[in-house]
């Protein structure tokens, strides 16, 4: 039997494929989208955080999306983009790995999950030229390398892996900003956490899409790891705690911390 479940599910049923279900008309406006997710090395870790809102052109679709997962044991991927694609490609993805290790009797190493993601973009293509693309951020923990990799992607499925740092979205390019100026190497997962905070918050001051805390309702971003240990998602005391701290700094210095010149 194949390894991949995809193939598989091309051969026996292939109209349940997400890709062969391309609309005849323009597809835009079909689905909400979701943004932003950012994510970050730390020495024992990967760390992937993604804001709440999802949006259908002007109008806030969703506040309290989930953009961030676990794909297995040891990996995560967030998504943006067009977030009912994205779900499905989601738990199309994590049936594939699941599949491999039952039929293999081994789980896929990082880069051949990484690899994986790849082609199932891939097979979107043809949604993704109708305006409904789907950009998703892979990480997780190298068992092998021991160290936490962090991979992006275009709309035809290319794979580029990042060093330290990267953010999808379209506040990518402002939480970006945020994390370069902010992330360092030596960071541990607390200050990890709190660092892709900042960058979502930065996100969120920037750009529209992008949802900040929302203390009224009690709607955090999700943050998850991926370790040695596995994968895990920080508890809500804990974010809570994370942002208290960020939006009490943001009180004193709205433009967010500041950072050596050198």
């Amino acid at each position: 039997m194949n390894s991949s479940f995809t193939e598989l599910l091309n051969r026996v049923a292939p109209d349940l494929l997400p890709s062969r279900r391309v609309p005849t008309g323009p597809a835009e406006g079909l689905t909400s989208h979701g943004t932003t997710i950012v994510s970050a090395t730390f020495p024992h870790g990967v760390v992937m955080a993604g804001d709440r809102r999802a949006t259908m052109a002007n109008m806030i679709a969703q506040r309290d999306i989930q953009k961030v997962y676990a794909s297995d044991e040891f990996s995560l991927v967030g998504i943006a983009g067009a977030a009912g694609l994205a779900v499905e490609m989601v738990r199309l993805f994590r049936v594939e790995l699941e599949h491999y290790e039952k039929i293999e009797g081994a789980p896929l190493s990082l880069d051949g999950k990484a690899n994986r993601l790849a082609a199932l973009i891939r097979g979107n293509l043809g949604m993704a030229l109708q305006g409904l693309a789907v950009l998703p951020l892979f990480a997780g923990w190298d068992l092998a390398r021991d160290l936490g990799r962090i991979f992006s992607y275009d709309a035809t499925g290319g794979r580029y892996e990042e060093k330290a740092f990267h953010s999808v979205g379209s506040g990518s390019i402002f939480a970006r900003g945020s994390l370069k100026k902010l992330y360092r190497p030596d960071l541990d997962l607390q200050g990890c956490a709190t660092v892709v905070v900042q960058a979502l918050f930065d996100a969120a001051d920037d750009d529209s899409a992008t949802g900040g805390p929302d203390l009224m309702r009690g709607i955090y971003p999700i943050i998850m790891v991926a370790g040695p240990d596995g994968v895990h998602q920080l508890s809500d005391e804990e974010m809570t705690q994370i942002t208290d701290r960020v939006i009490e700094g943001r009180r004193r210095r709205p433009d967010g911390p500041a950072a050596d010149l050198v």
